[in-house]
């Protein structure tokens, strides 16, 4: 079991996602979780409304005509919210062979491709309008400097959108690391606001907002 507090609505997948130790572990779970992945998330219990949040917060910021890297984006839930508000030129990399193949279905991608975001990046800098992330920056996944390839990724003035768990902001070093990229001119913080993230059992997230420099 995990070590954190934040409720998981009895979801035995969730409970084991926020404990996970590398990408080789979550590449593990998230192809056993794919086929059953939007189901348990859409469960009125879980009220997953971060997707179509942060879809929201792209297009109010950016406008629809954009290129878009969804970093992390698992079965495709946001690639999918950010097509029904127009946007059409949407990239998406994850560590999970099965999350892309459920991705690939919902045809709001231009490409898919298998990524470690714990890594380094494999596209050139300023290769994107935005940059959005999506239920990554949580317990036991991807940690706060992949929030400095999401910028560098982002050409300048552009924009990059990500929910971080509230209950990993500061203890995770996510708010360090924002503080160190606004200090070094890498980027501009918008905003952080708290935003429910899975409604159904009263977790939130910071909705975080950078424009690159």
């Amino acid at each position: 079991m995990s070590e954190h507090s934040t409720p998981t609505g009895g979801s035995t997948y969730i409970e084991r996602a926020y404990g996970l130790h590398g990408p080789d572990d979550a590449r593990a779970l998230y192809d056993e979780w794919a086929k059953d992945y939007d189901h348990d998330l859409a469960d009125a219990s879980q009220g997953y409304v971060a997707p179509g949040l942060a879809a929201d917060t792209v297009v109010r910021e950016a406008g629809p005509d954009v290129t878009v890297l969804d970093a992390g984006c698992g079965t495709g839930l946001v690639g999918a919210e950010l097509a029904r508000r127009g946007v059409r030129v949407i990239d998406g990399v994850d560590v999970s062979p099965g999350m892309l193949e459920q991705a690939r279905a919902t045809g709001a991608y231009r490409s898919l491709e298998p990524v470690d975001l714990t890594r380094a990046l494999p596209m050139d800098g300023d290769a994107y309008d935005v940059v959005v992330c999506v239920g990554t920056l949580t317990h036991g996944h991807v940690g706060p400097a992949a929030l400095a390839e999401f910028v560098r990724v982002t050409r300048p003035e552009g924009w990059v959108v990500a929910t971080v768990l509230d209950d990993v902001w500061e203890s995770g070093g996510f708010r360090a690391e924002v503080d160190r990229l606004v200090d070094a001119g890498a980027a501009q913080l918008v905003s952080a606001d708290l935003t429910p993230y899975r409604a159904g059992v009263g977790v939130e997230a910071r909705m975080l907002v950078l424009t690159a420099r």
